[in-house]
């Protein structure tokens, strides 16, 4: 109940209701605020035909007069009326909600029927008085009744006592003298709370009283809320009670309005069934409103979640940030080592260089200074012959040391610069733009169920990301498993939100999901969606064997270039005098299968072959003349069956114009079967059959065939018994 206290305040006082009154916009306000904000009108602006009582103006009436409103939301807030009582000058005051309210004003001799019906209580209220809404700001002048004209809310002036009740502490003892103890009981007949004292006291249990019943004081608050008020009169008769409701009106009246009052020409109808028609709609309203309140607590609750959220996601992403920091300092410490270690590499280099060289030139440079000394001494002989005899020597030694130290001998092998230059601009560049980017993997998408389907061994799934998912998606990935609770594989990977998958088995159950992926990496799988390839059929002659109803048509796609298709591709012939080949659009691994053609048109007695193929047959020669077929082919007197050129079984029985040819493949024993005109023809043509495989014809221009699909199984056939030719229904 705190949350209605706001309900239940004057919206100018800002205290609780007291006395309230209901304004013609429906509002409520104190008696007593009401007066504080009358303001009076000159008479130029308040025309007779514009007055107004609260109960005698309606909606409408109402609109017109919030036209002649006499402030607006550009007031400069002060009053400067002639007529007004008190000085013309004096500025308004405002209530916190911006209702311009006037001091009171000095009371002046009026007449006497302008004066409330309790003289002396209020001061009397000005002529042309105008009262002005406090919440819709809406204005409206009195007529000689005044505030008197306005009904009083004795509805919420008694859901005000019993909100300040029931939030007063321990109900007292209501006789006490001087300190009112805590009362113990209430009797219900004299409407009084009793202290074990005064009770006893006052309220014996013996004589006239003991007829009185006693009940705890929260029951008898209880009794008290809940027991009928006083009867409501008119305000226009006040000795009548309202007993009516003037449905134009939209307010009760009495019998004496409907005879001499304006409501005589309304449409009025009972007071207690309207009473009972209104509370039925406001329950009725309180119930959405009840709705969107549990919902906002929902909300509200969520959002609290949210912070919560917010608060542990915040501590986890700092301690991520200065993970990701620390990972980029390690990383730039790392290559500082390296760098360092590189740079010590090469000192070391030029260092061994330079000093190799100094050890050279240091040895030669004493070898050459020895050889000079040596020479020196020599020439200071004075013996010419054995001067002479080492002469020539010495000459060539002098010169072959000086040619030791020609070009480059003296030149520095290394230079002492580092020829190192720290290429650092870059990560510099990229350290200083280093910042957040509002990415973030996607949300795992939405599966849209009514866009899912299966259609014979094709799967078409759909998918959207979430309504309020604002991330960019770059593209999606869709996986399904192997129809046999394997592990799943990539199907599709691209920006389309929808996808066909073809080529999967017959009568299996395959699982699919999908996930969005853009640059900050990949997002979590959606749901997992199981769908059903095919529909299965039951044959009547046992239950226990399963079989595929498959519809497909002959594709175009695949077929050779020579092949001509109508009626919607079931249909096909050859404008060629060579055999081609056209296969179906959809190929068969598991399950039972079965398919028939009819024969449309068969001029010259040709020889077309009806079968199976793989998916890379050759398609310019008869089916089964390479391994990747298994066909029967027939004339109008025989039939033969023919797999990578081997003919074999021949048959009696030819085709003609309006045969019907049935190929019937069992992937449970692995065998295939044909038939002629719903006979079987010859024993089990092939057997041993693994992988996938897709119905094909061989056929030229002689012959015209229409394929028949999502056929049942024949009856004479039942899979897995031993054999097929006796197993009857």
């Amino acid at each position: 109940m705190d949350e209605m206290e706001e309900e239940l305040k004057c919206p100018v006082c800002g205290s609780f209701y007291r006395e309230p009154i209901i304004l013609p916009c429906s509002h409520n306000i104190c008696l007593a605020c009401a007066r504080n904000i009358l303001v009076q009108t000159p008479d130029a602006e308040s025309p007779q035909s514009s007055r107004a009582s609260g109960s005698g103006v309606s909606d409408y009436d109402y609109l017109d007069l919030d036209k002649m409103s006499l402030y607006s939301e550009a007031d400069s807030g002060y009053g400067s009326y002639g007529g007004f009582v008190s000085a013309p000058t004096t500025p308004c005051q405002k209530s916190p909600n911006g209702v311009r309210v006037f001091p009171p004003a000095v009371p002046q001799p009026q007449p006497q029927q302008h004066l409330l019906p309790q003289p002396g209580s209020l001061p009397p209220i000005p002529r042309n008085s105008c009262i002005t809404c406090p919440q819709c700001h809406r204005s409206l002048i009195l007529d000689e009744r005044g505030l008197r004209g306005f009904p009083k809310n004795r509805v919420l002036e008694g859901v005000v006592d019993r909100y300040q009740q029931s939030k007063a502490a321990a109900l007292k003892c209501q006789l006490c003298e001087k300190s009112p103890k805590e009362a113990t009981v209430m009797c219900e007949q004299c409407d009084v709370f009793y202290c074990d004292p005064c009770r006893l006291r006052c309220h014996p249990p013996r004589g006239p009283l003991a007829k009185h019943r006693l009940v705890p004081p929260a029951q008898g608050r209880i009794s008290r809320r809940t027991s009928p008020r006083k009867i409501s009169t008119c305000t226009e008769h006040e000795l009548e009670n309202l007993s009516m409701y003037c449905v134009q009106c939209k307010t009760p009246v009495c019998y004496q309005c409907l005879e001499e009052g304006k409501h005589g020409t309304h449409e009025v109808k009972a007071l207690g069934a309207m009473w009972k028609l209104h509370k039925g709609q406001l329950s009725q309203a309180l119930n959405g409103l009840s709705d969107r309140a549990t919902e906002a607590k929902e909300f509200l609750v969520q959002l609290r979640n949210m912070v919560q959220h917010i608060q542990e996601n915040g501590v986890e992403f700092e301690a991520c940030l200065v993970a990701q920091c620390d990972a980029l300092i390690d990383a730039l410490n790392r290559r500082k080592a390296q760098l360092l270690s590189q740079v010590n590499k090469e000192h070391e280099h030029k260092l061994k260089v330079v000093r190799d060289q100094i050890s050279h030139c240091t040895v030669k440079l004493r070898q050459t200074t020895g050889l000079m000394e040596y020479c020196l001494e020599v020439i200071k002989e004075n013996d010419p012959s054995g001067f002479l005899q080492i002469s020539d020597a010495l000459i060539r030694r002098v010169h072959m040391t000086e040619g030791q130290w020609g070009k480059g001998t003296l030149t520095p092998r290394m230079t002492s610069d580092f020829d190192l230059t720290l290429d650092s601009g870059p990560l510099l560049q990229t350290i200083h733009q280093l910042d957040f980017v509002q990415m973030k993997v996607p949300a795992a998408p939405m599966l849209q169920l009514e866009e899912c389907c299966t259609q014979n061994n094709s799967a078409t799934l759909s998918w959207k990301q979430p309504p309020l998912s604002t991330i960019a998606v770059e593209g999606y990935i869709l996986e399904l498993d192997d129809g046999n609770r394997g592990p799943f594989r990539e199907v599709y990977v691209g920006s389309e939100t929808i996808c066909t998958v073809d080529g999967l088995h017959f009568n299996s159950t395959y699982k699919s999901r999908v996930k969005a992926f853009n640059g900050s990496g990949v997002g979590q799988y959606s749901k997992t969606l199981i769908m059903q390839t095919s529909e299965t059929g039951i044959p009547p002659c046992d239950i226990q064997s399963i079989g595929t109803v498959a519809w497909f048509t002959f594709d175009p796609a695949s077929a050779h270039p020579d092949i001509i298709f109508s009626n919607d591709n079931l249909t096909v012939t050859c404008n060629s005098y060579d055999d081609r080949v056209v296969m179906g659009n959809s190929s068969f691994s598991r399950g039972v299968h079965y398919w028939e053609m009819t024969v449309d048109r068969y001029d010259n007695h040709p020889d077309p072959a009806f079968g199976i193929a793989r998916g890379d047959v050759l398609k310019d020669v008869m089916l089964g003349k390479d391994d990747k077929a298994w066909a029967m082919y027939v004339d109008n007197n025989r039939s033969w069956f023919m797999h990578n050129n081997s003919h074999t079984n021949r048959t009696d029985g030819g085709i003609a114009k309006g045969a019907t040819i049935g190929v019937l493949l069992d992937f449970t024993r692995g065998i295939l079967i044909f038939l002629i005109n719903d006979e079987q023809q010859g024993p089990v043509a092939f057997e041993g059959l693994e992988g996938a495989y897709y119905p094909a014809i061989s056929l030229n221009r002689n012959v015209q065939v229409t394929l028949h699909t999502g056929l049942p199984i024949p009856d004479f056939y039942t899979p897995g018994e031993a054999d097929p030719t006796t197993s009857m229904c």
